[in-house]
């Protein structure tokens, strides 16, 4: 199954960025050169973004191969496609690795085990909060969001084919 996405590379020490570029083009096994620009938010990184399509679980792989690089903020989309859910990996150094299924229109869905464990292990109403939030990836989103914010305007550039 062929499918697309993007990848959000947030904001990349300048000297990591060939790094980047050589873990992306390894997955999608063709030359990968972003295009670079100053990440306001962090000052001395740089940010690029390029969309994709390949099969389904390149997503997957692209984000295990940029999670080596633990410094770097990044985001990697996938769109569902024919017996795939889509999927958004969201990696903040500190917070690490978090995953979560999309909906056709990029909401995150839950799986009812991934709610009842949550409602089986909260114990108040704060721990159901805390566990939802995790769930749906509520602090990565808080810590991306200025590095977003800081990357408006710029358009993605394009992969056609990969795979």
């Amino acid at each position: 199954m062929s499918t697309r996405g993007v990848i959000y590379v947030h904001s990349s020490p300048s000297a990591v960025c060939p790094h980047v570029e050589w873990a992306i083009s390894s997955v999608l096994d063709a030359r990968v050169v972003l295009d670079w620009t100053a990440q306001e938010a962090a000052p001395g990184s740089a940010r690029a973004e390029v969309s994709w399509a390949g099969p389904a679980g390149t997503a997957a792989r692209v984000a295990t191969a940029l999670r080596a690089w633990g410094m770097v903020r990044f985001e990697v989309t996938e769109d569902p496609s024919p017996g795939t859910d889509g999927e958004r990996f969201s990696h903040v150094p500190g917070l690490g690795l978090w995953h979560g299924r999309t909906s056709a229109n990029g909401d995150i869905v839950l799986g009812e085990d991934q709610v009842r464990a949550a409602l089986a292990g909260a114990t108040t109403r704060e721990s159901l909060t805390r566990r939802m939030d995790d769930l749906l990836g509520t602090r990565w989103d808080d810590a991306l969001e200025e590095f977003r914010f800081a990357g408006e305007g710029v358009a993605p550039a394009r992969l056609h084919q990969v795979g």
